[in-house]
């Protein structure tokens, strides 16, 4: 069923609305008009929805006619993904300012598809396809934009475009447990996710894959921000997984272009995590992965700088990395996921 609410100028008229139709049995498609629709509050979308806007104006990057702005300091994400088979696209997101912390990076979003910390062990979702989507946060940059964390797998994320927050799309394992100190297991790692044809400005990185295994990055614009990208073992690797031979395995990043100006690098590559369940410093071994065609602009800040970090991370197989300290000066000049802006 196609459901084509009509909203108006009362925040929480339209977030009650919304929630209601998601809220229905069976699932079915959301299409959302144009304009920009405030919200009292985020969304929660469970299994098997489609949730659309008004068709963007011109493809590849085109802004869209929909956005959704919500208010309020809850941060809960504009929408959050808890279901499988789950579409969302055309879309413009506007999170509220947030503030989430450290261990923080499911809260605050535009979009989260999982979480972080589950009370119970948690099914898996899968079959989760973004594309065309816009997400604006200017001058705000403590929250991350779009997070895919814990048991989520079988993920597509094409053509987005982020400007501002602290990372743009932001993939993390995930774990049973009141806080990141008393986990026990089992640990859930994101896996068989394709990022394609991703653009982020002005935020502090671009993106990072966090203790994940069959992941494909392929054409990613990331410009003005502190760091390009981020390839991580995670604070505990592969210790409480239940099964580990596939953390940090068959990962590919090929064609980015990152222009940089934080202090350190444009790029970092560990292999090596300290936990915070006892202290104990594991290093995951990645096999079959590869960083490949990617081109880092720019110079760093800090008294010691390079543009691309190794620490321990045998494995990690590096190949046509063009690094330079001249940043591009015409927007949309650097690259072919950028001259679609």
């Amino acid at each position: 069923m196609i459901h084509r609410p009509e909203l108006g100028a009362d925040p929480h008229r339209n977030r009650r609305l919304l929630q209601e139709v998601l809220d229905t049995v069976p699932a079915g498609k959301l299409e959302l008009p144009p304009g920009t629709h405030a919200l009292a509050d985020g969304l929660r979308v469970p299994g098997g929805w489609s949730v659309r806007g008004s068709e963007v104006a011109g493809a590849n990057g085109g802004r869209p006619r929909t956005w959704l702005e919500p208010a309020g300091g809850t941060g809960h994400p504009v929408l959050h993904i808890v279901g499988s088979d789950v579409s969302v696209s055309d879309l413009g997101l506007r999170p509220p300012p947030a503030d989430p912390g450290e261990h923080g990076g499911d809260r605050g979003t535009a979009i989260t598809v999982g979480d972080y910390l589950y009370p119970a062990a948690p099914g898996w979702i899968s079959g989760v396809d973004i594309r065309r989507v816009h997400v604006e946060r200017p001058g705000e940059k403590h929250a991350n934009c779009i997070a895919i964390m814990g048991a989520v797998r079988d993920t597509s994320v094409h053509d987005v475009t982020i400007r501002g927050g602290y990372t743009g799309v932001a993939v993390h394992w995930g774990a049973v447990g009141a806080d990141v100190s008393t986990i026990e297991g089992p640990t859930y790692h994101p896996h068989r996710l394709t990022i394609t044809d991703l653009r982020v400005t002005d935020a502090i990185e671009g993106f990072y894959l966090s203790s994940v295994h069959d992941v494909r990055v392929e054409g990613a614009c990331l410009r003005d921000v502190e760091m390009g990208f981020r390839l991580l073992p995670g604070d505990n690797t592969d210790r409480f997984v239940t099964s580990s031979e596939h953390v940090g395995s068959a990962i590919d990043i090929s064609g980015v272009c990152v222009s940089w100006h934080g202090p350190r690098y444009a790029v970092r590559v560990a292999g090596w995590g300290r936990s915070e369940v006892d202290g104990h410093v594991s290093v995951l071994r990645y096999r079959d992965t590869t960083i490949r065609d990617c081109t880092l602009r720019g110079t760093g800040t800090g008294d010691s700088w390079s543009p691309i970090v190794v620490e321990r991370a045998e494995g990690v197989t590096l190949r046509d990395i063009v690094a330079s300290s001249n940043r591009p000066t015409e927007p949309g000049a650097c690259c072919r996921v950028a001259a679609k802006l």
